[in-house]
C-alpha cells in the first residue's frame, strides 16, 4: 500500500539551474532532492561568477517582477502539471476497477508495465532537449503534439473503454496495458517539456516556484483523476452520500471522464499553440538560461557517471534494495478490494494522508542533514519489513470482519492507522535515500547525475512491484471440492459446472509476504551495510571525469 500504488504515482526529473540550487521534482511521487550550487575551483571561474552576480544585481534594481508579475505563468505551469496527473490517475484507478472484475493477477502484472515511463524517461529525456523548431519553440515542439496524442487517446478511449473492460471474455488487459502506457509515455514526454519550460518562463527571481507548481499540480492532477474519480464512479458512494433517489450508476461513468479530459486536453493545447509565446526577451527579465547540451554528450556523460565503481554498487543496491518490500506494496491494495473493500473507499483513505506527507519529508529532513543520511535509511529498513507483515495480517483479518453494510468504521480507522506508520517509513528511507543522492552528486554536473540516481531508484520499486504480482497466482493452490477430480486454478469453471466449488488452500499473497519479508531481511543484514559503508567514501569516488 505504497502510495506509487494506493494514491499517487508520480515520478519527477530533475534539472540543472545555474545559478540557482538543482531541482529534483516527484512523480509515481515524490523524488525530490537538493544540491548545492558549485564552487568556483579556479580563479577565472570565480570572477566569472562575479561578473555574472554583478550583472545579475543590477538587472534585479532596474526590474524587480515579483511573483504578481508572473502570475500568469505559474497559472499555466500549475495547470499543465494538473494535466499531466490527469492520466496517471486514471492509470492507477485502472488496477482497482480491474480487480473488482476477478482478473488474474498475472494480468495485474501486465498492466503494472504501465507505470515504467515515468521510471525510464531519462533515456529519451536527451532528444527532447535537443530536437525542436526553433521557429515554434523549443519546448512547445515536444508539448504540443505530446497533449495533442494525450486527448486523442483519452477520446479514443472514452469510446472504447466499456468494451474493453466488459467483454465477454472479460477485461482485455493486453488493449488497455498498451493504451494506457502510452498515456503514461505521453505524460512523461511532457513532464520533461514543462520542466524545461519551467525554467525560462519564470524569471530568475522566481524559478523556484517550478517545483511548487510541479508538486501541486501533480498531485492535483492525480487526486481528480484517481480518487474523485473512483468516488463519483461509485454508486454505492453518490447514493450513500451525494444523492437523494438511489441509482445503479454513478454520477461520472469512465467514458466520459475520459471525453471530458480529452476535449480539455485539446481546447487548451490549442490556446497554448496559439497565444502563449516561449520567451519575450523584450519584457527585460532576468530569466535562467538553459542547458544545451547535446544528445551524444549527454547519453556519454550517463555511461560515464554508471561505470564509476562507486555509482555502479550504489545502483546494483538501489535496484535491490526494495524486493523485502514488493508483496506489500503492490499486492496489499487489490487483496483488500478483492476481499470487499470497496475501491473508492480505499482511495479516499488517500486525503487524510496528505498533511502527513507534508510533515514528514521536512521533519525526517533534521535527521537526514548530516554526513551519514543512509543511517535512517537503514534503521526504518527492519521497521517497513515489519509492517509488510502487518499487512498480511491485515488481509486475512478483512473477511472476518466484513459486515452485511459493509465494514465497521473502526476496521477503517486501522487500516488508516497501518498506513500511516507505512508513510513514516516509506518517507524516512525515502527522504534519507534523496539526502545521499545530493550529499554524493557531483555539482559539476548535479542536475544529470541526480536524475540518473533518481531513475534508478524509482526502477528499483517498479521491478520488484511486476515480478510480486506476477507470481501471486503461480503460488497459489487450489482444490476442486464436490467435484471428484477436479482441481481449481485454470480450470475453475469446470469444476463449478462439475458441480463442485473451487477453493484456495494456500494464498500466494501471504507465501510472497512471507518470502519477501525473508529476502529483505538478508538484504538489510548483508548488503545493507554495505550500503551503508557508502557513506565513508571520500567524495572523489562519486567525482566524474568525463574527458578521462
Amino acid at each position: 500500500m505504497e502510495p506509487s500504488d494506493l494514491t499517487t504515482r508520480r515520478n519527477g526529473r530533475q534539472r540543472r539551474v545555474p545559478g540557482a540550487s538543482t531541482l529534483s521534482e516527484h512523480i509515481g511521487s515524490m523524488d525530490r532532492g537538493e544540491t548545492s550550487s558549485p564552487e568556483p575551483e579556479t580563479e577565472e571561474e570565480a570572477d566569472g561568477l562575479i561578473r555574472s552576480s554583478d550583472t545579475e544585481n543590477r538587472r534585479r534594481h532596474r526590474v524587480q517582477p515579483g511573483i504578481r508579475g508572473e502570475l500568469g505563468n505559474i497559472s499555466l505551469l500549475l495547470f499543465l502539471y494538473v494535466l499531466q496527473g490527469i492520466p496517471l490517475g486514471l492509470a492507477g484507478s485502472i488496477p482497482l476497477i480491474l480487480q473488482s472484475k476477478s482478473v488474474s493477477y498475472k494480468d495485474q502484472a501486465f498492466f503494472s508495465f504501465v507505470f515504467w515511463p515515468f521510471s525510464l524517461k531519462l533515456f529519451w529525456a536527451p532528444l527532447v532537449d535537443a530536437l525542436y523548431f526553433s521557429r515554434f519553440g523549443r519546448r512547445k515542439s515536444w508539448l504540443v503534439p505530446t497533449q495533442y496524442l494525450l486527448g486523442l487517446f483519452m477520446l479514443y478511449l472514452s469510446a472504447t473503454v466499456t468494451s474493453l473492460l466488459q467483454s465477454e471474455e472479460g477485461p482485455k488487459v493486453g488493449t488497455l496495458t498498451a493504451v494506457f502506457f502510452m498515456l503514461a509515455f505521453l505524460a512523461a514526454t511532457q513532464d520533461i517539456a514543462v520542466d524545461g519550460w519551467a525554467l525560462t518562463m519564470l524569471s530568475r527571481e522566481n524559478v523556484g516556484y517550478a517545483s511548487t507548481c510541479n508538486s501541486v499540480g501533480q498531485t492535483a492532477g492525480y487526486f481528480l483523476g484517481n480518487v474523485l474519480f473512483l468516488a463519483l464512479e461509485s454508486a454505492e458512494f453518490c447514493n450513500k452520500y451525494l444523492r437523494i433517489v438511489p441509482k445503479d450508476t454513478g454520477i461520472v461513468t469512465l467514458p466520459d471522464f475520459l471525453f471530458f479530459w480529452g476535449v480539455i486536453f485539446l481546447v487548451s493545447t490549442t490556446l497554448v499553440a496559439i497565444l502563449k509565446r516561449e520567451n519575450d526577451h523584450s519584457r527585460g527579465r532576468g530569466n535562467v538560461p538553459e542547458e544545451t547540451q547535446g544528445v551524444t554528450e549527454t547519453y556519454r556523460l550517463l555511461f560515464s557517471i554508471i561505470k564509476m565503481p562507486t555509482v555502479f554498487t550504489f545502483c546494483s543496491l538501489l535496484l535491490t534494495a526494495k524486493i523485502g518490500f514488493s508483496a506489500a506494496d503492490a499486492v496489499t491494495g487489490l487483496k483488500l478490494v478483492e476481499a470487499g473493500v470497496p475501491k473508492e473507499q480505499l482511495a479516499l483513505l488517500a486525503v487524510p494522508m496528505v498533511p502527513l506527507q507534508i510533515l514528514l519529508p521536512v521533519i525526517i529532513s533534521r535527521y537526514t542533514a548530516g554526513p551519514r543520511p543512509l543511517d535512517v535509511f537503514y534503521k526504518a529498513f527492519p521497521f517497513r519489513l515489519l509492517i509488510g507483515l502487518e499487512y498480511a495480517l491485515l488481509v486475512w483479518w478483512t473477511p472476518h470482519v466484513k459486515q452485511e453494510g459493509g465494514f465497521p468504521l473502526y476496521y477503517y480507522a486501522i487500516v488508516l492507522l497501518s498506513y500511516a506508520l507505512h508513510q513514516v517509513a516509506l518517507y524516512s528511507m525515502y527522504v534519507a535515500c534523496m539526502a545521499f543522492h545530493a550529499k554524493v552528486s557531483d555539482p559539476l554536473i548535479g542536475g544529470t547525475y541526480m536524475t540518473l540516481l533518481n531513475t534508478v531508484t524509482n526502477l528499483g520499486g517498479n521491478w520488484p512491484s511486476t515480478v510480486a504480482l506476477w507470481m501471486v497466482d503461480p503460488l497459489t493452490s487450489k482444490e476442486c471440492q464436490g467435484a471428484i477430480g477436479q482441481k481449481g486454478g485454470k480450470p475453475q469453471g469446470l469444476c463449478v459446472k462439475e458441480g463442485g466449488v473451487c477453493v484456495t488452500t494456500m494464498d500466494g499473497y501471504y507465501v510472497e509476504s512471507v518470502v519477501c519479508v525473508v529476502i529483505g531481511l538478508l538484504w538489510w543484514l548483508w548488503l545493507g551495510k554495505r550500503m551503508r559503508r557508502l557513506q565513508e567514501q571520500s567524495s572523489s569516488a562519486w567525482r566524474c571525469r568525463v574527458n578521462q
